[in-house]
């Protein structure tokens, strides 16, 4: 996740701050991940000498407007330090080949105010050919948005694949729901609407649905992906993938714990740091955390 140029900074109060950050999560089912935050502002930076070199210019009483934001793509949440590099993946890698329902679904999410929690197009194209690769059909989504990484699988699995799809915000998901209709694959597409947890539970009562999914892709509440966790380790075969979103945190992660950073960019940094952690130390599972878009991390059930 990186940010706009020109955003509206939030209100400074913790409680205010979160409560809205939370209120964008449920929005999502969800990721917190709002076009609202600036690094100027108490900065979440990707690294910390950036972390060092922004604070060096507030201490030099520079003004949020002398001070360089990256990226303006909307989705852009790659933690590359160039811009120019990871505009040379999009034009030469990624649009040329992206679908043309993908790109509307893109270019519609981005007229929305809270676009920045749209899956970036570079990790889109990572998960479709991810599917592809480990031939999924039975898919689950947690943290649906608009619909840009689930078209991406609905596109990847076969026409009697099926996708369970949950999210807090119906409205949000028809906004996107032409483009995937668009597309053709809507019929494999089994939306919910409300927290997941009670439905992954609901499943869990149901034997026939242990081990029954191919793969799961979590893009949602960053407090609740290791309530989400064990109960997917049971919902995913073995030899299936369930693939954790943001687990970079804007970089955040590597920051010390008196770094300035935005309050809720610091609230939902010690669950990921946390998720992080408890992963690295699953013997259930066979790990890899990528740098794609906010980070991603693949886990491989091999018990």
């Amino acid at each position: 996740m990186l940010l706009p140029r020109n955003p509206t900074p939030p209100p400074r109060d913790i409680n205010c701050e979160v409560n809205q950050a939370s209120e964008r999560e449920r929005e999502k089912g969800g990721c917190a991940v709002p076009a609202a935050t600036q690094i100027s502002h108490d900065m979440a930076t990707a690294t910390p000498e950036a972390a060092a070199a922004t604070a060096e210019q507030q201490s030099n009483g520079s003004s949020a407007g002398e001070q360089k934001t990256r990226h303006s793509e909307v989705g852009h949440k790659s933690l590359l330090k160039s811009d120019e590099l990871y505009q040379y993946i999009l034009d030469t890698s990624v649009y040329p080949r992206e679908h043309e329902c993908m790109k509307e679904l893109r270019e519609v999410t981005a007229k929305h105010p809270w676009n920045l929690m749209t899956t970036s197009a570079d990790e889109g194209q990572f998960l479709n050919l991810l599917l592809k690769l480990i031939g999924a059909k039975k898919t689950m989504e947690i943290g649906v948005y608009t619909g840009y990484s689930l078209l991406a699988t609905a596109l990847a699995i076969p026409d009697d694949g099926t996708i369970l799809a949950m999210d807090i915000n119906r409205e949000n998901y028809e906004l996107g729901l032409p483009s995937i209709e668009k597309a053709g694959v809507a019929h494999k597409i089994d939306f919910r609407e409300g927290p997941a947890l009670p439905v992954l539970d609901q499943l869990l009562e149901e034997e026939a649905n242990h081990g029954s999914f191919d793969f799961v892709f979590v893009d949602a509440d960053k407090d609740n992906y290791l309530n989400y966790h064990e109960r997917l380790l049971k919902l995913v075969k073995v030899g299936g993938l369930v693939g954790y979103d943001n687990t970079l945190w804007n970089g955040s992660v590597v920051l010390p714990a008196d770094a300035p950073m935005r309050k809720y960019i610091r609230y939902y940094r010690d669950f990921v740091l946390e998720l992080n952690k408890a992963l690295a130390a699953d013997d259930r599972v066979e790990i890899c955390q990528l740098p794609v878009g906010d980070g991603i991390t693949l886990c491989r059930r091999v018990k």
